[in-house]
C-alpha cells in the first residue's frame, strides 16, 4: 500500500475534533477534509476557526483543512478516511452510499462501539457492507481522551491494522509533539477491547454511584481485564498481551477518568437516575450503553463467562436493581 496524504475525517464530535487537531499539528504535508453533518457548523468553524459545540477552545489553522457537509464529496476526495461518528449512527450515515465508495482507500475506525442494527464491530460491518478487506482497515485505539488532546497533554495512541503497513500509514500522520504512537496487527482484538472497556467503565460508574470505593474499583477492573481477555481470546485466538496500553490502558482511563462519559453515565445510573434521564442530562453518546446490549447478543454465540458485562446489561435493559446486580457478582470477583 503506497503512502497516502489526502485524509477525510468524518464526524463533528469531540474525538473527531481532536483528531483534526492532531492531524493539523502533525508536520507532514497533507490535505485534510473535515465532514460535519450540519452546514451551519461548517459555516461557524469557517468564520471563527473553532468548533462551536466540542473542544471549543481549540483554534484551527484552516489553511490545509477543507470543511464540508457533503459526505460523498469528502470520502471521494480522500485516500484515507477516518470514521469518527457514534456507532449507533454509522449505518444510517452510510446506508445510501454507493458500494464502491471506499474502493482502494484506507479506512480508519476511531469508533469504539458496535453497529447496533447488525451487532457487528466496525471492521466486520465495513467488510460486509462495502467488501473492504482487513488489509485496508485500521483502528485508532487509546488510551486517549479528546479533552487532554485539546490541552496538548502527552498521550499515546495505538494503531491496530489488518496489516502492519495499514497501521504504519496512519501512524506517521498522527504522531506529533504531544501524541506518541505504537502499532500492532490485532485489528479484531483491539476493536472488541475498545467496545468492552466502555461497558466496564459503565460498571465502574455504577459502582461509584452506589458508593463503592477505590479498593473495590481496583478489584472490579482487575476482573474486567480478565473478562475482556477471555472473550477476545475466544473470538480471535492469537497471542496478545492485554496488559498493553491499547487494552488495559484504555480500560483504566475510561473506567477512572473524570472525562469518561461512560463512567459518568454509569455513575448517574448507580445514583438512581433512569437511562432516559441520564441520556438527556449528558447530551452526549455513552457508547457503552449500546455496546452492553450488542455484546450480550454477540456473546450468545461464544458463551464466554462474562458476569460484569451481564450485570450491566441486566441493569440497563432488563431494569434490574443496580445494587442487587452488583451484589450478585461480588462472590465471582477475586
Amino acid at each position: 500500500m503506497k503512502e497516502k496524504k489526502s485524509i477525510a475525517v468524518i464526524g463533528g464530535g469531540s474525538w473527531a475534533t481532536a483528531l483534526v487537531k492532531i492531524l493539523g499539528d502533525n508536520k507532514t504535508p497533507k490535505k485534510i477534509t473535515w465532514w460535519l453533518r450540519k452546514s451551519e457548523t461548517v459555516s461557524s468553524i469557517k468564520k471563527t476557526k473553532h468548533n462551536p459545540q466540542y473542544l471549543t477552545d481549540v483554534e484551527f489553522n484552516l489553511k490545509n483543512i477543507e470543511l464540508t457537509s457533503d459526505l460523498i464529496k469528502a470520502i471521494k476526495s480522500s485516500d484515507i478516511v477516518i470514521l469518527a461518528v457514534p456507532s449507533a449512527f454509522l449505518h444510517d450515515l452510510l446506508k445510501d452510499a454507493p458500494s464502491s465508495i471506499f474502493k482502494n482507500k484506507l479506512i480508519i475506525s476511531a469508533i469504539k462501539g458496535v453497529i447496533p442494527q447488525q451487532n457487528l464491530v466496525v471492521a466486520d460491518y465495513l467488510t460486509k457492507q462495502f467488501a473492504i478487506p482487513d488489509t485496508h482497515q485500521a483502528v485508532i485505539a487509546g488510551p486517549c481522551h479528546a479533552e487532554e488532546v485539546a490541552l496538548e497533554r502527552l498521550s499515546y495512541l495505538t494503531l491496530c491494522g489488518g496489516s502492519k503497513l495499514a497501521a504504519q500509514s496512519i501512524e506517521k500522520l498522527l504522531h506529533c509533539h504531544y501524541i506518541k504512537t505504537n502499532i500492532n496487527e490485532d485489528l479484531v482484538g483491539a476493536e472488541y477491547g475498545a467496545v468492552l472497556k466502555n461497558v466496564y467503565a459503565l460498571a465502574s460508574g455504577i459502582c461509584h454511584g452506589l458508593g463503592y470505593g477505590d479498593n473495590f474499583q481496583s478489584v472490579l477492573i482487575a476482573n474486567a481485564i480478565r473478562e475482556m481477555k477471555r472473550f477476545i481470546d475466544i473470538v480471535k485466538p492469537i497471542h496478545r498481551d492485554v496488559k498493553e496500553s491499547a487494552y488495559l490502558g484504555d480500560l483504566l482511563v475510561t473506567a477512572y477518568s473524570l472525562y469518561s462519559r461512560n463512567r459518568m453515565f454509569g455513575t448517574m445510573i448507580g445514583k438512581g437516575c433512569s437511562v432516559k434521564f441520564a441520556q438527556l442530562e449528558m447530551n452526549m453518546i455513552a457508547e457503552g450503553y449500546y455496546a452492553s446490549k450488542c455484546m450480550f447478543e454477540i456473546n450468545k454465540k461464544y458463551k464466554v463467562e462474562m458476569p460484569i458485562m451481564n450485570a450491566v446489561y441486566n441493569i440497563l435493559y432488563q431494569k434490574k436493581q443496580a445494587r442487587e446486580e452488583i451484589k450478585n457478582i461480588l462472590g465471582l470477583l477475586n
